[in-house]
C-alpha cells in the first residue's frame, strides 16, 4: 500500500502532524502542518485515535502528554532527537534551581518547548511553564511577573533575544556557567532578572554575523529575517526575527518583485521560495536539521503499516502530570492574552 492508501484506510482514526522543518514528502501527507505551539494546541482538539507526529522526539512526547487516554501518539523514528534538548538534563536543572533559590528568591523556570518531558516536569513542579519561539515574549513577561527572576532554558540565544524584545537591560541578563555539574552556580542576585541556560540550536547557531554581512554586500535590496534561535548578534543585524509562523506570514505578505533572505532550516526556506515565485527568497545560510531529516517517507510508511500493533510514545504518569502543568500554563496564558 502507498502512504496515501494507508491514510485512506485509517480515515478519521488517523491524524498526521508535521513540523514546518519536515521535507515536502512528509508535509504533503500531513493533515496538519505547524510550529510547536500550533501543533501543541491541535493535539487537544483532535478526535483521531492515532496521532503520528513527524518531527523530533520531544514534540511527540509533548503530544503524548496532552493527548487523551484513549489516543495513541506515534513517532515514525524514535531516534529523531534534538541536540538542544539534550543540553539540559533534568537532574542538573534541579541542582541549578536549588542553588539559585538559596538566596530566598523566587526563580521561575521557563523552558522552551524544545526540551524533554523530564525537563518540563521539573519546570512544572517549580511553578514554571513552557514557551515556544512564537510566544516567548509573552511567556517571559508572564514568568517575570510571577517571580523575582527567571531561569530560561535550554536555548540561551532565544532567551537573550527575547529579553531584548522586552527591553531588559543587558546587565540584568546573565548566562550561567554550568561546568562542574552546576555546583558553583551562585544564589540569585537582585540585579539579575533572567538567567540563561547555556544551550543552543545546533542548526540556527550555525548562522553567523558574516552571513548577514555577505548578504548586505551581494543583495543590498534584500530584507533579512531570521529565527530567534539565531545568535543575538545575527538577530540584531537582521531586519526582523520571529518564529516559523512569523517567517511564513512575512513571506506571504512580501511585495511582488521584492527579495527576502530567511535564516532558518532550509526545508522551510525552499518551500517558501516555491510557494511564492513572485518573490526572490534566499537562505541566509543553508542549514539543515539532520534529526528532522530522519523522518522520511519510508519511515512514515513503515510506521503506518504497523500502527495497530506499534508501541506508542509514552511518558510515565508522574512525569506526564507535572509536565502537563507546565504545558497547560502556557496554553492558558496564551488563550487569556496574559
Amino acid at each position: 500500500m502507498t502512504v496515501a492508501d494507508q491514510i485512506s484506510y485509517y480515515g478519521d482514526r488517523l491524524a498526521i502532524l508535521a513540523h514546518h522543518y519536515q521535507a515536502d514528502a512528509i508535509v504533503d501527507h500531513a493533515h496538519f502542518v505547524g510550529d510547536s505551539l500550533e501543533l501543541a494546541r491541535r493535539v487537544t482538539e483532535l478526535a483521531a485515535e492515532h496521532i503520528v507526529f513527524c518531527g523530533v522526539h520531544f514534540m511527540a512526547e509533548s503530544a503524548a502528554i496532552l493527548a487523551r487516554p484513549e489516543q495513541k501518539v506515534h513517532a515514525p523514528v524514535l531516534e529523531a532527537g534534538c541536540v538542544m534538548a539534550n543540553m539540559a538534563p533534568a537532574s542538573l536543572l534541579a541542582v541549578v534551581l536549588a542553588r539559585l533559590c538559596q538566596s530566598g528568591a523566587r526563580v521561575v523556570p521557563l523552558t522552551y518547548v524544545n526540551s524533554s518531558a523530564a525537563i518540563k516536569a521539573v519546570v512544572g513542579r517549580h511553578g514554571g511553564a513552557v514557551c515556544t519561539s512564537a510566544n516567548a515574549p509573552r511567556m517571559l513577561r508572564w514568568a517575570l511577573d510571577a517571580g523575582d527572576a527567571v531561569l530560561f532554558l535550554p536555548d540561551a540565544n532565544l532567551g537573550a533575544n527575547t529579553a531584548r524584545v522586552l527591553g531588559l537591560p543587558h546587565t540584568s541578563v546573565q548566562r550561567l556557567d554550568l561546568r562542574a555539574s552546576g555546583n558553583h552556580v551562585p544564589p540569585a542576585q537582585p540585579s539579575i532578572r533572567v538567567y540563561l541556560w547555556p544551550g543552543c540550536c545546533a542548526v540556527h547557531h550555525k548562522i553567523r554575523l558574516a552571513d548577514i554581512e555577505r548578504l548586505r554586500r551581494h543583495h543590498p535590496e534584500a530584507r533579512i529575517l531570521v529565527h530567534p534561535e539565531c545568535r543575538p548578534e545575527v538577530v540584531a543585524a537582521s531586519d526582523g526575527a520571529g518564529s516559523t509562523s512569523y517567517l511564513i506570514r512575512e513571506a506571504a505578505a512580501a511585495p511582488s518583485g521584492s527579495t527576502l533572505a530567511i535564516g532558518t532550516e532550509d526545508n522551510l526556506v525552499q518551500r517558501l521560495a516555491r510557494r511564492h515565485p513572485e518573490v526572490t527568497i534566499l537562505p541566509v545560510r543553508q542549514v539543515l536539521c539532520s534529526n528532522m531529516a530522519k523522518t522520511d517517507l519510508a519511515a512514515l510508511q513503515a510506521k503506518l503499516a504497523e500502527l495497530e500493533i506499534a508501541h506508542p510514545v509514552r511518558v510515565d504518569a508522574k512525569t506526564a502530570g507535572a509536565a502537563r502543568e507546565a504545558l497547560e500554563r502556557m496554553l492558558a496564558a496564551c488563550a487569556s492574552g496574559a
